[in-house]
């Protein structure tokens, strides 16, 4: 029997995060998820549980240093060496910026960069020191391209991409696979469904992009051979003009 391995979904929403730690569950991974609140996770675990897997959920505020080092300290000792961690905060807000106050923009780059540094950091920790695993960062086509109204969260995922830029760089040596995605295009949600039904309505011809086929391409990176690294890959529906 294989040594039993974790993989870590910071931010498992009910769309791309949710569909992510399913599919490394469906691996044999024991899979811990996390949200602001430990109730919204209940249908995710259920699902997990429910198709054979091993999940465990959390509570945590991820911009918190102190729970974001309890939380790794506690898989490592109590659940299973961490393999994967993907970061998967989004933070996407829309302001004008003469109405961006300067507690939007901390919030905006608290959730979408500096939690990224912290979970980050603590799964360097963990992993340097056996030389294997892998950390994937979620981006978005605000990670390469500022546009009107989304001056926070362009600048927060500015940030996130050099973040994995500056990791992969200094890790991949190390035996560390770093990696980071840009998600350019609408996905299916029930969000997208309520606020933009025309956007939607394209999931019949494949033109929103399929949380369950963004987890594919997770694992994909994660089963990567490492002469064969990929650090940045970007997915978008055929139809979605280049970012």
């Amino acid at each position: 029997m294989p040594e039993k391995r974790s993989a870590l979904i910071v931010g498992a929403g009910d769309a791309t995060g949710g569909a992510i730690a399913c599919r490394f569950a469906r691996e044999g991974y024991a899979t811990v998820v996390t949200r602001r609140e430990l109730a919204s996770l209940g249908p995710l675990l259920e699902k997990i549980r429910a198709d054979g897997g091993e999940a465990h959920g959390f509570g945590a505020d991820a911009r918190d240093e102190d729970q974001t080092v309890a939380l790794f300290e506690k898989i490592e000792t109590e659940i299973a060496p961490l393999e994967a961690v993907v970061f998967n905060i989004g933070a996407n807000v829309n302001f004008p910026i003469r109405e961006t106050t300067s507690r939007v923009y901390r919030k905006v780059w608290e959730m979408a960069a500096f939690a990224g540094f912290l979970a980050g950091r603590e799964a360097a920790k963990a992993m340097v020191p056996r030389g294997c695993g892998t950390i994937i960062f979620t981006g978005a086509t605000a990670s390469i391209r500022g546009a009107s109204g989304f001056s926070a969260f362009s600048g927060a995922k500015f940030a996130l991409r050099s973040l994995a830029q500056s990791m992969a760089r200094e890790l991949g040596p190390q035996g560390i696979h770093v990696a980071h995605t840009i998600i350019d295009g609408a996905i299916d949600t029930e969000w997208i469904a309520r606020n933009f039904p025309q956007r939607h309505a394209l999931k019949d011809q494949d033109g929103i992009l399929n949380p369950d086929h963004i987890a594919d391409a997770y694992w994909m990176i994660h089963s990567q051979p490492r002469d064969a690294w990929t650090h940045e890959l970007d997915l978008r529906p055929w139809m979605e003009k280049m970012a």
